[in-house]
């Protein structure tokens, strides 16, 4: 896709989230149940700029749709770094511009802004983006990656692939079964999923079984199990089989408190991406990423499987595993990511730059030579440097988990086919309406 193209999308998903906001309006209040509204309208409609041109914001505050001639303190400074300007301006008519300066290298500026009224304070912010397609990784590539990684998969797959399964009757209906299963995937780990399919259509006279593509769905971070099965099942409702997986080994059918009990192993809720990162060979993501790959290879022993179609799906981390999962394993054949995690992860090692999640940088250290060199065998933009399937990215630019910087940079270097959604407006979500038509892209790649 050509970036003029990348921009028309943009403006297509502005407009949407627009008409969208409109439309929920007759439901709820906009901004839903609060007191305060910010608007901020960058100048360049698209949110993007060349290095050196000077970004101008237009700032609106409303308390109950009233425009308010409030002071605002706002900063300025790189994505997800300290500021590097600081300043208040006062509204009239509830508005004011600022003005954000200019990059002079590729990257996202971020401005900060506060308000007081009646001793509430509201907080906003926007993101811009100077020349982002020209954004590179701070990550390098090891020459023996792949070597590495075949090598791990191998020994992954001495041990056969032992799946138990039963049908969970209180999420299966007329359209589909669910299925809860546990899969070990290598000599010491196993991993829990929900298995939909639809319902077993009779293709002929002959009661031959028909065939359908194969969906894999890694988790978001943290340790948590799969809480919400019946969320996505339109996937089985379209024509899909479809796997929700989890990554730690934790029943879903647990009770509270076995979870809790479970869970306060781990230290932190997202301890585990800590977990081993001074040895590439003892790094706890690395029996996670197998686990993807196994996951795969159990969709395609499934007789309804069509024998061609296998997708990954995910946001958040289940974007990075689904990219990885994509750059580590030729059968998949279409992948779909939202804002990934654990993307350029190592790059707030040089100073003034930018790293993705889970934000090492803000732990002591969590930067040494060791580790450094343990992120490049599984940070995504490894993965996405190998994928030859198409691929469809979602990230918004007000994102302060999985910022724009480091999405871009997996865009920029990924060269299968690819499409993107982009909603700047967006932080680390997405809407029901994305999501499905995610859905609607992967029923488009079938063949």
């Amino acid at each position: 896709m050509k970036f003029s193209d990348m921009k028309l999308t943009l403006r297509m998903a502005v407009l949407l989230l627009a008409v969208h906001c409109a439309v929920c309006a007759f439901a709820e209040n906009y901004p839903y149940r609060s007191d305060y509204l910010w608007l901020t309208v960058p100048n360049h409609a698209d949110w993007l700029y060349k290095t050196g041109e000077k970004a101008k914001v237009e700032v609106s505050f409303c308390r109950y749709g009233i425009p308010q001639d409030v002071e605002v303190s706002y900063e300025i400074g790189p994505d997800m770094l300290p500021a590097t300007s600081k300043g208040k301006v006062l509204l009239k008519n509830g508005r004011a511009v600022i003005d954000m300066g200019t990059l002079k290298q590729p990257g996202f500026l971020d401005l900060r802004l506060k308000a007081t009224v009646d001793g509430k304070t509201s907080e906003h912010h926007v993101k811009v983006g100077f020349s982002p397609e020209l954004l590179k990784p701070y990550t390098k590539n090891p020459a023996d990656f792949d070597d590495f990684w075949q090598k791990k998969l191998e020994e992954a797959r001495k041990t056969p692939l032992a799946v138990e399964c039963h049908k969970v009757e209180k999420y299966s209906t007329d359209q589909f079964d669910c299925f809860l299963l546990k899969m070990r995937t290598d000599r010491q780990h196993s991993i829990y999923g929900y298995l939909t399919k639809p319902k077993q259509a009779q293709a002929d006279s002959q009661s031959a079984a028909r065939k359908y593509p194969v969906v894999l769905c890694p988790p978001g971070a943290g340790i948590k199990t799969i809480k919400e099965p019946m969320r996505n099942t339109y996937y089985a409702k379209n024509g899909f089989i479809r796997l929700e997986m989890e990554i730690h080994g934790l029943n879903p059918e647990m009770t509270e408190e076995q979870f809790r009990e479970i869970s306060t192993a781990f230290s932190g809720e997202n301890g585990y991406l800590e977990n081993g990162l001074d040895n590439r060979d003892n790094y706890y993501m690395k029996h996670v990423y197998v686990a993807c790959l196994r996951a795969i290879d159990y969709l395609c022993s499934l007789p309804e499987w069509d024998g061609r179609n296998v997708f990954v799906q995910g946001g958040s981390q289940g974007g990075a595993l689904s990219l990885i999962t994509a750059g580590l394993d030729s059968r998949v054949t279409a992948c779909v990511a939202n804002h990934p995690a654990l993307s350029d992860m190592a790059g707030y090692a040089e100073k003034g730059r930018t790293g993705g999640y889970p934000h090492f940088v803000r732990e002591n250290q969590m930067l040494t030579a060791e580790k450094i060199s343990t992120m490049q065998y599984y940070d995504v933009v490894n993965f996405a440097r190998r994928i030859k399937c198409p691929v469809y990215l979602t990230w918004g630019y007000n994102d302060n988990v999985c910022p724009p910087t480091t999405s871009y940079i997996v865009w920029n270097l990924i060269t299968a086919p690819k499409e993107s959604l982009i909603t700047p407006i967006n932080e680390h979500w997405t809407t029901t309406e994305t999501n499905y038509g995610q859905m609607l892209w992967l029923k488009k790649q079938v063949k």
